[in-house]
């Protein structure tokens, strides 16, 4: 088969998975988990049962993978921030800031609604890039220690536990202005006692 050919297909197989991802979010979000059906969504992207049954063979697995979507693109973007140009300790803040906001905007408009944290959160992907994210402060943590910009009584692995524990919380605030007053205090734990 030509490549062009071949990149033109699986262009449009990755384009219909996403329209299927978006569409059943947005259902779920509407109806809630429950009423949402594979024909419902199948009618909604504009394709036939047979070929959203080639995609998932169940709601539940277009929910994990719209899941995973969502998690691999926010780990993208606080890795980006990470290997931004500028030192450890800026780097750190955008991270922290970027990991707060997340934690926020996941029960916004975009997400399918808080009946979904239990079905969503419970699964292996979730672990690995909660491990991820620890992994990825833990690091600029222990590049911004060495500039003494940071506490040294607290090793960076206990530091950066405090900082995904603390800065998660910023999803239950209410406004973002609540989370930036959460970024603040968390920032201050981390630097030097006076």
């Amino acid at each position: 088969m030509p490549r062009l050919w071949n990149d033109t297909i699986q262009a449009h197989r990755a384009a219909v998975r996403d329209a299927i991802l978006d569409t059943t979010a947005a259902l779920v979000a509407d109806h809630g988990l429950l009423s949402v059906s594979m024909s419902q969504i199948a009618e909604s992207t504009g394709i036939g049962r047979a070929t959203l049954y080639k995609y998932f063979p169940d709601v539940e697995a277009i929910l994990f993978a719209w899941h995973e979507r969502q998690i691999t693109a926010h780990l993208a973007q606080l890795e980006e921030l990470c290997d931004q140009p500028g030192d450890a300790g800026q780097r750190l803040d955008a991270v922290l800031e970027a990991y707060a906001f997340i934690s926020h905007d996941r029960f916004s408009h975009d997400h399918p609604g808080p009946e979904l944290a239990t079905l969503l959160h419970r699964g292996a992907h979730l672990t690995r890039a909660q491990q991820h994210v620890h992994d990825l402060i833990k690091d600029l943590l222990t590049k911004a220690a060495a500039t003494g910009d940071l506490r040294e009584d607290i090793p960076p692995d206990e530091l950066a536990t405090y900082c995904v524990h603390a800065l998660g919380a910023a999803g239950s605030l209410p406004t973002k202005a609540a989370v930036r007053r959460l970024i603040t205090v968390t920032l201050a734990g981390l630097r030097p006692p006076s």
